[in-house]
């Protein structure tokens, strides 16, 4: 792969640089969809785009997950303990799984001119249909003297010729006009003794020699790739052209060859994914003002003063951070993370009262009836003293209550409320709607936080504090939220006991209900949670419904056993909790409604049936919910069939208390895709770069996207050439869109 052209030490002269070959890329080329390609057919274009190929592009930026040595070895050769891969056919007769312990196994007779042995593939049983007698066969595993362990395998067509393929040359956009073009006739130069083949991400439907010969057809239209970095950069990095990387990454020569081209790719993907988020960022700040709330005044001096309690250094930080943003001009977009119990309500409180005392009105919109039901009680109580009005608005609010709120919010009577999606709705209208305070806004869909960003003054955005319950690494805060300010808040205020977490064996679980018993008898309450609602035979655990009856039968029949799930009526979850919180049940049996919002102070034990079923940070947001009063607390996780990787996040669980640091455990354990819940939350798809293992390379990326914003003032100065073109390209056109997020 060849370096950054003029990276070198040497000045270049002019007749250097007008000597230079002139390539002007044409990014219409990568365009073109894939049943452009020779063999792509219907059938195949579906399984393609199922697999998220349906352009050229697509297919160059299909980053290979690794190489295979090209050198097939010959059967008679392999020594014990080598892994190797071997060219075969399947000898015996068709195949069928069978057992061993706890391994579903499928093994067959294979060989080549030099011997044969039998090949096993471990905990794939779907292979056995495949491997019919005559069918050739290359396969890559560990050979141990008598059979090959196979860790990856490729039916290769009829005739047994694999289609391998060494790096291809650098032919520029004028020797192909059409992708189709670029393979059937042109010449291929026979593979390298040390050349290495791609192996790409495939699916049953897309093998990944079918993907590798697409790819062969298009690899030598890399040039026509946007160029995202700015050659300063580039220059400065050494970093190749995208075009030879992307060709270098899918046929390299050499394994150093493969790990540069990783390195400048995926360098390049996080500073276009930064360099989009700061543009959105910058645009929707200065898009439309935000009103300016001035310096505090009494009002907030005086409820700070009427607090109980005394404000952690985290949250009079966030205080001086909030004060900066809502008095700037922009709309304040901050993402405020809280440790679990560490205050994030009183921070909220606090932004809603400068709203209030600067003559505007805010709103909290929360993404349950239960948790915005629990707000109202928490914000009862905080604003006792100051006896300020709040109306509390949900799809089970009487139509008498919601009438006269919706007319105090249209004249400005009513400064406070807060509620679910219910105050995005079109009659619901603001006087002077200054501040917003989205909860867990992972939740809502970019069109509802747009919807309420829209109720603001007109001319003017109002500000947005986003809050979640969640602890992000900062890795991937950057990436999912990288266009938001960020406040964390680690303290916990002072009197919160410690948490002790134990993985509770079955054998184990009589001790544990007669500990649960001793705590009830003692005066506390326990939650127990379910990861079900009702019972299903799809989906095998233990069922909040079912579990709460058994119980009242059961372990604690002596006790009073409450039940509060999801799909109850609006005033059974409502008395659920009341019931609860004034102790008049001793037990609440649960799903994970209870996960953010439920105070009370009393509970002290926090049993999770099914465990396994919950990630890391979900966990631990359920075992928030006790440990907020006096009394030591206790969390009790039962696995039901946990794997290795669920034993090791409930080891973590237990092991690890403070949830900013769990979350970088999950995080590694996991990988980004999966620490929000889901896609929907946001994260980029990236196709090289990986995290948390690429964290270091995001903060250069990022440092170098900054750099260029101050130095340039804007990243579309015709001096950086077509940078955000090139991320738009990458990452889609609505990636920079000035949306509120």
């Amino acid at each position: 792969m060849r370096p950054f052209a003029g990276a070198g030490s040497e000045e270049l002269q002019r007749g250097d640089l007008l000597g230079a070959p002139v390539h002007w890329p044409r990014p219409s080329v990568l365009e073109v969809s894939l049943g452009a390609l020779k063999g792509v057919g219907p059938k195949t274009a579906e399984a393609a785009a199922a697999a998220g190929i349906n352009t050229v592009g697509d297919l160059l930026y299909r980053v290979p997950r690794r190489h295979r040595d090209l050198r097939i070895r010959q059967l008679g050769s392999l020594e014990p303990g080598e892994t190797a891969t071997v060219q075969v056919e399947v000898q015996g007769s068709q195949p069928r799984p069978f057992r061993k312990g706890r391994l579903r196994m499928v093994s067959v007779k294979v060989g080549d001119e030099s011997g044969h042995v039998r090949a096993t593939w471990f905990n794939q049983p779907w292979v056995a249909q495949k491997l019919t007698p005559g069918a050739q066969l290359l396969l890559t595993g560990k050979y141990s003297g008598r059979g090959l362990a196979v860790n990856e395998w490729e039916l290769l067509p009829p005739g047994g010729e694999p289609e391998l393929a060494s790096a291809a040359g650098g032919a520029g956009a004028g020797d192909a006009e059409h992708p189709a073009q670029a393979s059937p006739n042109s010449p291929r130069r026979d593979p390298a003794p040390e050349a290495l083949v791609p192996l790409h991400s495939a699916t049953e439907d897309l093998p990944p020699g079918k993907i590798r010969e697409w790819v062969e057809q298009v690899v030598r239209l890399a040039s026509n790739a946007v160029e995202g970095l700015p050659s300063e950069l580039r220059a400065r990095r050494r970093l190749a052209g995208v075009g030879d990387a992307l060709r270098a990454i899918q046929f390299p020569e050499s394994i150093e060859e493969v790990e540069e081209a990783r390195e400048r790719l995926g360098f390049e993907e996080l500073f276009l994914h930064q360099a989009l988020l700061t543009t959105r960022k910058r645009t929707h700040r200065t898009a439309r003002p935000a009103p300016r709330f001035g310096k505090p005044g009494d009002l907030v001096g005086r409820w700070l003063e009427s607090l109980p309690f005394e404000p952690t250094g985290d949250q009079l930080k966030a205080f001086d951070e909030i004060e900066t943003d809502l008095d700037c001009g922009e709309p304040m977009q901050r993402l405020l993370m809280g440790e679990v119990g560490s205050g994030k309500t009183v921070v909220a409180v606090y932004s809603m009262l400068r709203a209030l005392e600067a003559g505007y009105q805010a709103v909290l919109m929360a993404p349950t009836e239960t948790l915005a039901e629990q707000h109202a009680i928490t914000l009862g109580r905080l604003l006792a003293e100051e006896a300020i009005p709040f109306a509390l608005l949900t799809g089970a609010t009487p139509a008498p209550i919601r009438k006269q709120a919706l007319n105090q919010l249209a004249t400005g009577e009513l400064g406070l409320i807060l509620g679910t999606h219910a105050v995005i709705e079109p009659t619901v209208r603001f006087a002077r709607l200054g501040l917003c305070v989205v909860d867990e806004q992972h939740r809502f869909g970019v069109g509802q936080r747009r919807a309420l960003d829209e109720k603001g003054v007109e001319g003017m955005a109002p500000h947005v504090l986003h809050m979640t319950a969640t602890p992000i690494p900062r890795t991937l805060s950057l990436t999912a939220y990288g266009d938001l300010d960020t406040t964390a808040l680690h303290e916990l205020p002072a009197g919160r006991q410690p948490v002790t977490t134990h993985l509770v064996e079955e054998v184990q679980r009589p001790d544990a209900f007669e500990f649960l018993r001793r705590q009830l008898r003692e005066g506390r309450q326990a939650f127990v949670v379910c990861p079900l609602v009702s019972e299903s035979d799809k989906q095998p655990g233990k069922a909040a419904a079912v579990e709460a009856e058994r119980l009242r039968a059961g372990e604690l029949r002596e006790f009073r056993v409450g039940l509060l799930h999801g799909q109850m009526h609006s005033t059974e979850k409502a008395e659920a909790m009341r019931a609860f919180a004034a102790h008049e049940t001793d037990a609440l049996v649960s799903t994970t409604v209870i996960e953010v919002g439920i105070d009370v102070p009393n509970a002290t034990v926090m049993l999770i049936e099914g465990a396994e079923r919950f990630g890391v940070s979900q966990l631990h947001q359920l075992r928030g919910r006790v440990g907020r009063g006096e009394h030591p607390s206790q969390c009790l996780l039962f696995a039901e069939e946990a794997g290795e990787m669920a034993r090791r996040r409930l080891k973590a669980v237990a092991e690890e208390r403070d949830g900013f640091k769990l979350a970088e455990i999950d995080l590694e354990l996991r990988g980004e895709g999966e620490i929000l819940g889901t896609r929907q939350s946001g994260l980029p798809r990236f196709a090289v770069a990986k995290l948390p293992e690429d964290g270091a390379k995001l903060m250069e990326a990022r440092q170098e996207v900054l750099e260029l914003m101050r130095r340039h003032g804007s990243l579309s100065d015709p001096a950086l050439g077509p940078l955000l073109d090139a991320a738009h390209r990458r990452f889609g056109t609505g990636a920079a869109d000035p949306i509120p997020l």
